[in-house]
C-alpha cells in the first residue's frame, strides 16, 4: 500500500480537522496516482469530478514529497482559499512541517517607490484619487505584507490602485531606491524560499514568457508543478506565450516620464508638448479603429487610410518621445526605465502593426478609452512543451473537466503533453437520484429571431417551481439583457440579480443571502463558483456553449485547421463546447445532499447527432422532456425539506 494511502486512510488524522472525513476510493485512486507521478517525475492528467476531494488528493502526496512544489490555481480566489484554509487544514492533519507561501502577480501588491513618487505629485490627481492615496498611505506604515487584498475599504476599481502599484514596465527593480521594504521581493524571496508555494496560472505564466527572455525568474526551481483548474491553461497560455500593447501603456509611460523628470531635476525640453502629443496621437489610433466594444482582425481594418495614417502618426510621436529622453538616460534610475519602455513599446507596436508572423493571429479590441493589439499564437503546444523541457519535474493537471466524453486528447494535444497518464475518478454523488436534466419540448432552434423570449416564457413555470433558487446561464450578454427586461416585465416573486449591475463577488452574496433569488449570469458565472444548499436548486443554460465564429482568435484557428486538412468543427469548436457546458453544469451539484434540476434549453442536443456527445459528458442524471416531471420532481423536494423540519427537536 501506497504511504499516502494508508495515511488518507486513517481517520482519525483528518476528523478532528474535517468534521465527518472519511476517505472516499476516487480520491485514494487520485492521491495514489499524483504520489506515483511525484516519484517518477512524470506527466500526469487527472480528471476528478465534482466531489472527489480533489485538492486534498493532490496536497497529501505533495506535501510529503521531497523538494519544492509549486501549485497553480484558476483565479486569485481560489488561490487564497488553497492557502489561508485548505493547506493549514492539511498541514494539521499530517502533522509535518512545511515551509509555504503565496504569491501573487505584482498588481497585487503596494510599491512604496511610485507610493511616494505619487504623493509628493498629488496635486495633480483628482480628489478622489489623492483622498484614496491618503488612505494607502495610512495603511503601508501598518501592513507587513503589502498584500492590497487588506485594503477592504477601498473597492477593486478604485482609481488609486494604478498610482500605487508597480507593472513588469515601470518597475526598476535591482535600482529602486526602495528596494528593501519591497512587498514583491519579500514575497518572491518567501516564494524560492518555500517548500510549497501557491500562485496563480497568469503568474505562472508571465513568469514562463519572462524566463523565455531570460530576463528574471519568479517562481523557484521545482521538483513538481500541479495545476488546479487546468482547463484553463490553454487559453490562459496563449495570452502570455503572444504578445499585446494597450494605448495606457503609452499613457502611463507619457505619466511616468513627467513625474521622473519632476523629482529628478532633468529638464526635458518640451516633455510636457511630447507627451501630450503621443496620448492625442493614441486617442486618435484608437477613434480610426471603430466603436466601443469592437474585437476585430487586424487585417479587417489594416489597408484603412485612417487607421494607416494614425498608426504612423502614434510611431512618429512615440519615437520622438524616446529621442527626447536619450540625453537624460543617465539623471536618475527613473528616468533610465522610462526610456528603456520607451523603446520597447515603440519595437512592439511596429511588430504588431506589421503583423507579419503566420503562427500568429493579430487582433484588436477597443475600450471606452484605449485600444489593445494583440499578437495571439495559433497553438501553444510547442511553447509550453519547450518551458517543459527545460524544467525535468513532475507536471500535474487537475480538474473536474479535462475530457470529451472519457477523451483526454483535446487537452492534451492543445498544451502539447504527449504521452501524458490519464487518469479519470469519478464523482461520489448519486447524480440520477439528486439531480433531473430537463430538455424543454416545443423550443426553435437558437438561431430563431424570437428564440430568447420563447425560451424565458418556457422557464417562467420552471423558476416558479424552483421557487426562484435559479441560476440562469447564457452565451451572450445580449440574450442575457434581453431575458433581463423580460422577467422583470412578468414582476415574479423573487429577487432577480442581473450580472452587470453589481460586481460578481456582490451578485453571489445576495444571491445566498436572499435564499430565493434568481441570478442571470453570462461567461463568467459558468464556472469557479460554488453554491451549496437549497439556495441554488436549478441551472437553466440557454444554448449549447459553441464559441462565437466572429471572435478573432477562434476564427483564426479555425482557418488554420482547415487549411492543414482538419475539421475543425469536430477537432476544435465542439471539444470546447463540451467541456465549457461541463463546466456551466457543474454549477448545480456542489455537495452530496444538494438537489436541483439542470436545464438544457437548446433543441439541438437531442436532435443532432453531436448531441450525445455532450449527453454523454454530462454525468448521469435523471432525464425528462416534460414539464410536469420537473413540477413533481420539485414538490416532492418541498415535501421532503417540510418533514426533515417537522422532525427537528
Amino acid at each position: 500500500m501506497s504511504q499516502v494511502r494508508d495515511i488518507l486512510q486513517q481517520p482519525e488524522r483528518f476528523a478532528a480537522v474535517i468534521p465527518g472525513f472519511r476517505a472516499r476510493a476516487p480520491q485514494l485512486d487520485m492521491a495514489e496516482a499524483v504520489e506515483s507521478a511525484l516519484a517518477d517525475r512524470a506527466v500526469l492528467v487527472a480528471e476528478a469530478e465534482t466531489g472527489t476531494g480533489k485538492t486534498l488528493a493532490y496536497l497529501v502526496p505533495a506535501l510529503l514529497s521531497d523538494g519544492p512544489t509549486i501549485v497553480s490555481t484558476g483565479t486569485k480566489s481560489l488561490q487564497d482559499q488553497l492557502f489561508f484554509k485548505d493547506l493549514p487544514v492539511v498541514l494539521k492533519a499530517l502533522g509535518v512541517r512545511r515551509r509555504v507561501a503565496l504569491l501573487k502577480g505584482r498588481a497585487n501588491y503596494l510599491c512604496p517607490y511610485r507610493l511616494e513618487l505619487n504623493e509628493e505629485e498629488s496635486r495633480f490627481l483628482s480628489r478622489e484619487t489623492a483622498e484614496q492615496l491618503q488612505i494607502v498611505a495610512h495603511w503601508a506604515g501598518r501592513t507587513s505584507t503589502g498584500d492590497l487584498a487588506e485594503l477592504q475599504q477601498l473597492p477593486q476599481d478604485a482609481p488609486v490602485w494604478p498610482w500605487v502599484t508597480s507593472t513588469a514596465d515601470n518597475c526598476i527593480g535591482q535600482d529602486c531606491p526602495k528596494l528593501a521594504e519591497c512587498p514583491v521581493m519579500k514575497a518572491r524571496q518567501a516564494a524560492q524560499e518555500a517548500d510549497l508555494v501557491v500562485v496563480n496560472h497568469h503568474l505562472f505564466f508571465a513568469d514562463a514568457a519572462l524566463r523565455n527572455e531570460d530576463i528574471t525568474e519568479l517562481l523557484p526551481s521545482a521538483n513538481a508543478v500541479i495545476f488546479d483548474e487546468a482547463h484553463q491553461l490553454p487559453d490562459v497560455a496563449a495570452s502570455f506565450f503572444g504578445e499585446s500593447l494597450s494605448t495606457r501603456q503609452l499613457s502611463d509611460l507619457c505619466r511616468d516620464a513627467v513625474s521622473e523628470a519632476g523629482q529628478s531635476g532633468a529638464d526635458v525640453p518640451g516633455l510636457v508638448h511630447i507627451t501630450s502629443a503621443v496620448e492625442r496621437a493614441a486617442a486618435d489610433f484608437r477613434l480610426a479603429l471603430g466603436e466601443d466594444g469592437r474585437r476585430a482582425p487586424w487585417k479587417d481594418v489594416s489597408d484603412a487610410k485612417a487607421v494607416q495614417e494614425s498608426a504612423a502618426e502614434l510611431i512618429t510621436r512615440l519615437a520622438l518621445l524616446e529621442e527626447a529622453l536619450q540625453p537624460f538616460q543617465k539623471t536618475s534610475r527613473g528616468m533610465d526605465n522610462c526610456l528603456r519602455r520607451a523603446g520597447k513599446l515603440l519595437d512592439t507596436l511596429r511588430r504588431l502593426i506589421r503583423a507579419n508572423d503566420a503562427r500568429s493571429v493579430y487582433w484588436f479590441e477597443n475600450f471606452r478609452r484605449s485600444v489593445m493589439l494583440h499578437a495571439t499564437p495559433l497553438t501553444v503546444a510547442d511553447a509550453f512543451q519547450a518551458h517543459r523541457a527545460r524544467h525535468q519535474c513532475a507536471w500535474i493537471f487537475t480538474s473536474a473537466t479535462l475530457s470529451v466524453a472519457g477523451d483526454f486528447s483535446h487537452f492534451i494535444e492543445r498544451l502539447g503533453l504527449g504521452a501524458a497518464r490519464t487518469l479519470h475518478v469519478a464523482s461520489p454523488f448519486d447524480f440520477r437520484r439528486q439531480a433531473v436534466l430537463y430538455v424543454p419540448e416545443g423550443l426553435p432552434m437558437p438561431d430563431a429571431p424570437d428564440y430568447t423570449r420563447q425560451l424565458v416564457d418556457k422557464m417562467v413555470p420552471v423558476i416558479e417551481a424552483a421557487q426562484g433558487r435559479t441560476f440562469f446561464l447564457f452565451t451572450s450578454h445580449r440574450a442575457l439583457r434581453e431575458a433581463a427586461q423580460q422577467l422583470r416585465s412578468l414582476s415574479l416573486p423573487y429577487p432577480l440579480l442581473v450580472q452587470g449591475e453589481a460586481g460578481r463577488r456582490q451578485l453571489l452574496d445576495d444571491f445566498r443571502a436572499k435564499g430565493n433569488a434568481v441570478l442571470l449570469g453570462a461567461a463568467s458565472f459558468w464556472e469557479g463558483i460554488d453554491v451549496r444548499g437549497d439556495a441554488l436548486s436549478c441551472v437553466i443554460i440557454d444554448k449549447l456553449p459553441f464559441g462565437s465564429p466572429g471572435d478573432p482568435v477562434a476564427a483564426a484557428r479555425i482557418d488554420h485547421i482547415r487549411a492543414a486538412g482538419g475539421q475543425p468543427f469536430w477537432e476544435f469548436q465542439l471539444p470546447e463546447a463540451v467541456l465549457t457546458l461541463r463546466q456551466g453544469a457543474g454549477r448545480l451539484i456542489r455537495d452530496h445532499r444538494d438537489r436541483g434540476l439542470l436545464v438544457m434549453a437548446d433543441p439541438r442536443i437531442v436532435q443532432r447527432s453531436y448531441g450525445r456527445l455532450f449527453l454523454g459528458s454530462l454525468p448521469g442524471m435523471t432525464r425528462t422532456r416534460k414539464l410536469d416531471v420537473v413540477q413533481r420532481f420539485f414538490h416532492m423536494l418541498a415535501t421532503e425539506s417540510s418533514d426533515h423540519e417537522s422532525d427537528q427537536p
